[in-house]
């Protein structure tokens, strides 16, 4: 018989152990402190790297990142060198068949193994669910879901400035004025035929005066009321790509200004929930189901809080946080009515908005932060934002406490903390510095030197780096043009580590880099070998910088972050551990993230697999 009826899991994205700790002292988080005494807390470790993706699919299948493959957002094509998503791929096995989608996280995840023993599970939101994981129950996929263009989302602006530029993730849509209404077009999917974008036209009727318009389109609502500096209920729009073919979205708007030039904000475009364009939920009619139960429609994409539009400049600090509320509420509902339902079995909820305010907002914690350039009472006022989300969660995690009895196994739990991001490590530059990366005709590398590794001599070049603190080696055989013998592999890689340790940052005077680990110090598993060669290990304050990610360079190694994401996790995953609350007494030492899948499992009277690297650290007598 199942030790425990039902097991409800919390998780909290990003939580910190330290800022919760100071909280938890300063009684400003109740409910958390209430399963503290009912049962222990702890810090928790982490996955390396110390990634949202990366640790909840360990979270999932109990195993290292060797054996689910999942070691970054990206990852490379060795054929190409190019950069890729690395939660999910499409495959067209024909002409004329459509593309499906296929998970690249491997592994057994737990709520499988549930329904191996006919158990049920209800997942909301967990990374790497897409396309769904079969299972005894529901589910609605998280982090991987694209939005309709198939990216981690796209924005457009709309806007009748005729100096309005596009900036980063962004596509520009000049609207037209023909005397009494704006008119213009939204964005949707790429045909899949010519590839150009499918549009629908749109008109904006403005009343200056009001700061509001009425934009009126072909989808559902057909007049949707507008008012700046607000977010708009959802559109649902139906693009028509072809003859026979329609894809149905939603999106959000925020009008930013009517004077002195209309410009608006449209969301990235998220499959509508009640049509996906690919499944986002086990079974298909679920996700629709759970739109029907909040009476409105919801956020698909993986990526759900707009952090580039604030990054960009499009709206304000209190804008986001308002979008954040949005979001948290949405899936607030979306778990209390799950709960409402739960007779026994697996719930799992993730609340991802922690890590975007924490991302966002660090930076006002820090008053000589390279990113800030407000004013200090301007920073003063933002400076305690990150712990009122913390208290928000707090309130979030009481409602969830409703539904907790005696033969509950209750857990909340985050995947990793956080640091600050004051410096990034241009990684290309450095590996040429160490002679290990060359440019074409000798050139030396600079902000301009183009993305996506594209100028790189690889005749002459031993490692190239791409992703969030990833190295990889330029091996004969396996890269395209190869140069590294792969009997020369590992200690070329424990060379490269090596050097790392200890990599100072001049002009502050400390040490940038704690070191770097190789495949064979990390992973075991079936997918070891799809891993990067050697992964960075940065101090806080220091990550990878926003150039190395896509395979570019800098102008010099290390320089300042100036982007309002202020605050990240990809240090050395020992000082950005997550956290652990629990109803029932907790063996803490030692545990980590790894031991979640076989302890949830036994709690259930499930046995755990012969695969689970972790054990069982929860105590159900």
């Amino acid at each position: 018989m199942p030790r425990a009826r039902k097991v409800i899991v919390i998780g909290l994205d990003g939580l910190d152990p330290a800022i919760t700790e100071s909280l938890l002292r300063a009684g400003e988080l109740p409910n958390l402190a209430r399963l503290r005494r009912l049962g222990g807390y702890t810090r928790l470790a982490t996955t390396t790297p110390a990634q949202t993706p990366v640790a909840w699919s360990t979270f999932a299948t109990g195993v290292n990142p060797g054996g689910h493959g999942i070691y970054d957002f990206l990852r490379r094509d060795p054929a190409t060198y190019l950069p890729d998503l690395s939660l999910n791929r499409y495959e067209q096995k024909g002409t004329f068949l459509p593309p499906t989608v296929v998970n690249l996280r491997h592994g057994v995840p737990l709520w499988e193994r549930l329904a191996e023993r006919d158990m049920a599970s209800t997942v909301l939101r967990c990374p790497a669910t897409y396309p769904p994981d079969p299972l005894k129950g529901r589910l609605l996929s998280g982090m991987g879901v694209p939005d309709l263009r198939g990216g981690l989302g796209t924005a457009t602006i709309l806007s009748a400035d005729p100096a309005a530029e596009a900036r980063e993730s962004e596509r520009l849509v000049p609207l037209e004025f023909d005397g009494t209404r704006y008119r213009g077009h939204l964005i949707g999917p790429r045909n899949p035929r010519t590839r150009s974008d499918v549009v629908s036209p749109v008109t904006l009727v403005v009343d200056r005066g009001a700061a509001t318009a009425t934009l009126e389109t072909d989808g559902d609502p057909g007049r949707l009321a507008l008012r700046a500096g607000e977010w708009s209920e959802w559109l649902r729009l139906k693009f028509r790509a072809g003859l026979l073919t329609s894809v149905y979205a939603t999106m959000r708007f925020f009008l930013m200004r009517t004077e002195p030039h209309v410009e608006l904000y449209v969301s990235p475009a998220n499959f509508d929930p009640r049509a996906p364009l690919y499944p986002i939920s086990h079974p298909d009619h679920y996700a629709g189901e759970l739109a029907r139960a909040l009476g409105r429609s919801y956020y698909t994409t993986g990526m759900v809080e707009d952090h580039t539009g604030l990054s960009n400049g499009r709206f304000t600090e209190a804008a986001f946080l308002a979008q954040c509320e949005d979001v948290m509420r949405e899936r607030e509902q979306m778990m209390e009515h799950e709960l409402a339902r739960l007779g026994d079995g697996f719930f799992f909820v993730l609340f991802d908005t922690p890590d975007r305010v924490q991302h966002m907002f660090w930076r006002f914690r820090e008053p000589g932060h390279p990113a800030n350039h407000e004013a200090p009472a301007r920073i003063r006022e933002l400076s305690r934002v990150i712990e009122e989300h913390y208290r928000r969660c707090d309130a979030a995690v009481g409602r969830a406490m409703e539904a907790m009895d005696d033969e509950t196994l209750f857990l909340v739990l985050s995947d990793h903390g956080f640091a600050s991001f004051q410096r990034g490590l241009n990684l290309n530059n450095w590996l040429h510095d160490q002679g290990l990366l060359e440019l074409r005709g000798g050139a030396a590398p600079r902000a301009q030197t183009p993305d996506f590794l594209r100028d790189v001599d690889w005749g002459r070049t031993q490692a190239y780096a791409l992703g969030l603190g990833s190295i990889y080696l330029n091996i004969a055989g396996r890269e395209r043009d190869g140069i590294v013998p792969a009997s020369d592999a590992p200690t070329l890689a424990a060379r490269i580590a090596a050097a790392l340790a200890g990599v100072r940052d001049p002009g502050r005077g400390e040490v940038a880099v704690l070191g770097g680990q190789t495949r064979e110090q990390l992973y075991r598993g079936a997918y070891a070998h799809e891993s990067p060669d050697v992964v960075v290990e940065f101090n806080p304050g220091y990550r990878v910088s926003w150039a190395t990610a896509l395979g570019g360079f800098g102008d010099a190694i290390l320089e300042d972050n100036t982007r309002k994401w202020g605050g990240d996790h990809i240090v050395a995953p020992t000082l950005v551990p997550g956290v652990l609350f629990s109803n029932r007494p907790v063996d803490a030492d030692g545990i980590g993230i790894i031991d979640m899948a076989p302890s949830i499992l036994e709690a259930m009277g499930a046995e755990p697999l012969a695969v689970h690297e972790g054990r069982a650290r929860i105590a159900m007598g």
